[in-house]
């Protein structure tokens, strides 16, 4: 998976806000699947894989076309941020 950025952590957050709560845990592992998947279809080919992009988890992310960001007073949207950080570093590889 290429590199994370703010962006791709906000959009995959924007992602699990849309879903029940029940559901979120297997669509991070999904959407983190999807963009590492992606990632190596590039690597390989040299071209963005057809479904899941470029590699990057922001493309995972919104090919799911998420709502728009509500603002951190939503105690919701702020539990998804934490849980997408908490995958983010369960996955993380030391450097």
């Amino acid at each position: 998976m290429r590199q994370i950025l703010h962006g791709d952590v906000v959009a995959a957050a924007r992602v699990l806000r849309a879903v029940p709560e029940a559901a979120r845990p297997g669509l991070i592992a999904r959407l983190l699947d999807e963009a590492h998947w992606a990632d190596l279809y590039r690597k390989r080919t040299g071209r963005a894989h057809p479904v899941w992009g470029d590699g990057s988890l922001m493309t995972a992310a919104l090919r799911r076309a998420p709502p728009p960001e509500p603002t951190l007073s939503d105690g919701r949207y702020c539990s998804c941020l934490v849980q997408v950080l908490q995958a983010v570093l369960e996955r993380r590889v030391p450097p």
